[in-house]
Parts: C-alpha cells; structure tokens; sequence
C-alpha cells in the first residue's frame, strides 16, 4: 500500500475535508480527490461519506485510518533517521489548560533557551482531548492530568499535585459541579467523589474558562475541584474556601507523557528538565 496515498488520506479524515486537506498537503483538491479515489480502488472500500460540510470516515475509513496513522509516522520516522537527523527538528506539545495556565511558559522558555534550534508548537485541551491528540500523533508529548492507563503511552515526567475542593466562603454552597469543559480529569474524580459519599449531584455546568469558574465558585453558584497551584496562579487564593484532599484521597499527579513508538530524541532531556 502506498504510503502517499494514506498520507493524503490521514489528511483529509483528520480536516473532516478534501479541500483542508488539500491546503495542509500543498496540494491541488483535484489531486487530493484522485488519490483519495486511487486508495479506494486499491482497498477496494468507500473510504468517506460526502456530507455538506465536508467529509467523514465510512466505517472501513475508520479501521483503516488508525493504521495509517502509525504508517506514515513510522515512514516520517525512517526518512529522518535515513537522513542521520542527530537532534530533535520539531516538537508538537499537548497540555492541558490546567497545567498550561500553571507551567506551560516556563517549561517552553527553559526547552526553547537549551534546545534554540527546536521548532515549537502548542495545542490545548482537556486530559481526554490531549491523550487522543498523541495516539493520533498529533503532538509529541503531552501533559495530561492523572496517569495514563494506555498501553501505547509512558511516562516521561510526573509532576506532584495538591488537590483542593474549592466553594464559596460566605455562602452555604449547592451541590453544583463547575467543571472545565467534557473529558477534564478533575471534573470526572469530583463526580465520582460525591458519588461514593452517597452525596446527589444537582447538576454540573461547563464552562470555556478557568477564571469563570473560580469567579462563579466565589459568587456562590457552586463548587469545584483543581491544583492549588492554579488556585494561587489566578488570584483566588484568599477567596475562597479551600479544602485540600490527601494523595490517599485524590492521587491526581500531573504527567509528561509520550507515545512508546514515538519517544522524543530529547526524552533523557525532558525526564530531568526542571521549569
């Protein structure tokens, strides 16, 4: 199977569109369109829905698609140790917002002031949406909230955390979760936490923004769970009351992970790096 070919596909099924993944690839759509049709042919399966706004994985596009993933990264991988690349080129960092609005600056300073030459990036998103982005290869490393329990996946650094409940000071508190988005770790133990403790959940409320939440924890429209560290980072220290839970309670460290068939050639550098 040509290894183009599903490089073109990997494009179009991660833009969920031929005329995206003409642009990431450089390439003319009609191109991207015939090679699409090539791979069809040769898989012998329809391999995208045409839908109105671009298109999707039929089900056989998506069996194929994590293969191809792996594919044409290992292929990437090869031609750049056939080239005797010594150094680490590019590096694609995953993070949570969490950890982002934490460490994120300085970890980037400190990597970008030792390794100058290193081409950077960053992408966020909740735990869930980050551990999906490096089996995806998507990024390189990624920092997620707890330890992963993938098989594909290991751990280059794990950072301690103080976990806190924080709620209201002045005002008795509704059992309402304020959460960062779907697939946050924090939100998912605290769930889980009143779960256990027999305790209903009247709701749980999303929101885009780590300040938003802290705010409307110290208006009194519920409560939440996250790293004291953030706590003081964003100024809510003394706002709000804080009740830290052991490690024998919420063992939620924060952790640099990478994939295990796609381990940075500075993994030694960025197991030690302190930020």
């Amino acid at each position: 199977m040509d290894s183009n070919l599903l490089k073109v596909f990997v494009a179009v099924a991660q833009e969920e569109s031929i005329t995206l993944g003409a642009k990431k690839l450089g390439f003319a759509q009609s191109n991207v369109t015939s090679r699409i049709k090539q791979l069809e042919k040769s898989v012998g399966y329809s391999l995208f829905h045409r839908v109105p706004k671009g298109v999707v994985l039929t089900y056989e596009g998506e069996k194929l698609y994590k293969h191809a993933v792996e594919i044409v990264k290992k292929v990437e991988n090869a031609v750049l140790d056939m080239q005797n690349m010594q150094y680490q080129k590019k590096l694609v960092v995953g993070s949570t917002d969490c950890n982002a609005a934490v460490r994120i600056s300085s970890f980037l300073m400190k990597l970008h002031k030792d390794y100058p030459k290193i081409q950077l990036e960053l992408l966020t998103g909740t735990t869930r949406d980050v551990i999906q982005m490096i089996l995806n290869y998507k990024v390189d490393i990624a920092f997620i909230s707890g330890e992963p329990n993938h098989e594909e996946l290991m751990v280059l650094q794990k950072l301690e955390e103080e976990i806190a409940i924080l709620e209201p000071q002045d005002e008795a508190c509704p059992n309402v979760i304020l959460s960062f988005k779907e697939g946050c770790a924090y939100d998912e133990f605290l769930k889980n936490y009143y779960i256990q403790k027999g305790e209903d959940i009247e709701k749980s409320l999303a929101f885009g923004s780590l300040e938003t939440i802290l705010a409307c924890v110290k208006s009194g429209m519920g409560k939440t769970l996250l790293p004291t560290n953030l706590v003081d980072k964003l100024g809510f220290s003394k706002d709000l009351k804080i009740t830290k839970l052991d490690k024998k309670t919420a063992y939620i460290p924060t952790c640099l992970i990478c994939r295990k068939d796609n381990v940075p050639k500075i993994a030694e550098y960025l197991k030690t790096l302190e930020y």
